[in-house]
């Protein structure tokens, strides 16, 4: 096999630990990864502007992936070098719909992560890490009216996350009612994500998609490149990849579809999958 020329690598569940810290061992890992003049990129549901850059700092990544797939940033310039968005009079009605319903609503757009205001109260019945509570409320653009917003500026949607709370016989609130209707619209791809929620972003979208528009920029063959991840935003690029790493922790489709089962986000599972894999690395 050739030597690996890039590694994309998840963050929340997968280079983050759960308190959304990146271990010592992960940054010494990757350090070490940089020094072979190897391109280490993220790839992330996060929209760019709630990456923890502050956390890689001192890391040489050059490019992130956002948004499962649908916006690719150059870090330096923080330029757009890649997108596939959900077009402004398609995600309107989406939106208007998802207002009426009681949950909490992510829309990220331009690289920023907007809430409604009326979702301020739902993130604190989530069944989620106080960590992601926190980051929910600190780390938004907190707006009144998304439509009206989204309708004056022109705004295509990266991506939308709808997260539900649960209730009192231990379903989640509008959870069916938000997916009966998804499924009458298309041109959306709908998966399910981490801690109950629903992602939303144009059909055809995904991380393996934009992984490969990125190996074409930088002129690397797809089958030199390793791919660690956690959810089913990571399946496509884990199976598209040289070598694809599931998680511990990763959902079971993720494991059987990956060379190699890493420890889990808590462990220091990147650190580990770099050293399982020395020999095509280094």
């Amino acid at each position: 096999m050739n030597k690996v020329k890039l590694i994309s690598i998840d963050l929340d569940g997968t280079l983050l630990d759960d308190s959304r810290v990146i271990p010592r061992k992960n940054i010494a890992a990757l350090n070490k990864v940089s020094e072979q003049g190897i391109s280490i990129v993220i790839s992330t549901g996060s929209p760019f502007e709630l990456i923890p850059f502050e956390q890689l700092e001192g890391l040489q990544i050059d490019y992130v992936i956002t948004a499962n797939g649908s916006a690719t940033y150059r870090v330096k310039d923080a330029i757009c070098i890649y997108e596939d968005c959900v077009e402004t009079e398609q995600i309107i009605p989406v939106v208007q719909f998802l207002m009426e319903q009681d949950i909490h609503m992510d829309i990220f757009m331009e690289g920023k992560g907007f809430c409604p205001n009326k979702c301020r109260d739902i993130i604190k019945k989530l069944d989620i890490p106080k960590a992601r509570q926190e980051y929910l409320l600190n780390k938004r653009v907190w707006i009144e009216d998304p439509v009206s917003y989204i309708c004056e500026k022109s705004l295509k949607v990266q991506k939308i996350t709808i997260n539900f709370y649960p209730d009192v016989d231990g379903t989640f609130v509008d959870k069916k009612e938000v997916e009966d209707y998804l499924s009458t619209q298309s041109g959306l791809d709908i998966i399910d994500g981490r801690y109950q929620n629903i992602e939303v972003t144009k059909i055809g979208t995904d991380k393996g998609k934009a992984l490969k528009d990125l190996c074409e920029q930088l002129d690397i063959s797809i089958d030199r490149t390793m791919v660690m991840g956690d959810s089913l935003n990571d399946l496509d690029s884990i199976k598209m990849a040289g070598i694809g790493i599931a998680m511990e922790n990763a959902l079971p489709v993720v494991k059987e579809n990956a060379n190699y089962i890493t420890l889990s986000n808590e462990e220091c599972g990147v650190a580990d999958a770099i050293r399982y894999y020395d020999k095509e690395i280094f």
